[in-house]
Order: C-alpha cells, then sequence, then structure tokens
C-alpha cells in the first residue's frame, strides 16, 4: 500500500513538473504574441528566461533553499504572468506549445543575461557587506 502511493506521488510530481514546463513554454510564446501587453511581456521575458537558465538566484547546491526558489519563484511568477495576459492568446499559446512539444528549449540570451547580471550584483552586494561589517 506504502509503495502504491509513493508511485502515485511520484507520477503526479512528475505530472505537474510536465505541466509546468509545458506552461513555461507557452508563456515564452505569449512574450512574443503582439497581443500581448508590454508590462506583461517584460515580467514574462523574466520569468520565462529565470525558470530557462541554468543559474539561479539562490544556487540549488545550497540545501533547501536552493530548491526552494524553483518551487515558489517560478509558479508565482507563472502565476502573476497569467492574470496579465488575455485567455485568448494563452489559450493560442498553450496550443503552440503542445504542437510543439519535443523541439527543445528556447533560447534567448538577453534575458538569460538579466538573470547573470542580477545574480552578480546580489553577490557583489554580499560582498560588500561583508567587507564593511568586518572592516
Amino acid at each position: 500500500m506504502a509503495d502504491e502511493r509513493n508511485v502515485d506521488f511520484g507520477t503526479r510530481l512528475k505530472q505537474r513538473a510536465g505541466a509546468l514546463k509545458s506552461e513555461t513554454y507557452a508563456l515564452y510564446l505569449a512574450y512574443r504574441d503582439p497581443r500581448v501587453p508590454l508590462h506583461a511581456k517584460i515580467l514574462a521575458a523574466v520569468v520565462v528566461g529565470y525558470a530557462f537558465s541554468p543559474l539561479d538566484l539562490i544556487p540549488d547546491f545550497i540545501p533547501v533553499l536552493g530548491y526552494l526558489d524553483d518551487l515558489i519563484l517560478v509558479p508565482a511568477g507563472i502565476a502573476l504572468v497569467l492574470k496579465m495576459i488575455p485567455a485568448e492568446v494563452m489559450d493560442d499559446c498553450r496550443a503552440r506549445a503542445d504542437a510543439e512539444a519535443g523541439a527543445g528549449k528556447p533560447t534567448n540570451r538577453v534575458v538569460g543575461a538579466i538573470v547573470v547580471l542580477v545574480w552578480l550584483l546580489l553577490a557583489t552586494l554580499s560582498v560588500a557587506l561583508v567587507v564593511r561589517l568586518l572592516g
């Protein structure tokens, strides 16, 4: 009985992860759609860039906190952006995302560079704070 619950939990977790990946790709398509307002495009680009970026604001090797940003920030960002994008646009983008599934991850070097710059800025500020406190 315990094995069935573990399998069910593992299966559900994989399904949710797949749905999150699909929704993120649909957001990428929405970000490129001319019907989406500018403010939604900007936030969508940040969320998609962060989700597809190999760099995190909190690195994954930090116990618990490293994965917490992926479990909270990405879904929260997606939920926020979805409220800004017209429903018919998201329906179109979800259909395109399903049709293009398996084609590989999109790349957006500008958004990736922004994520890297934010991470470096936070690291620099952290070092400056430590130097100020110790010096």
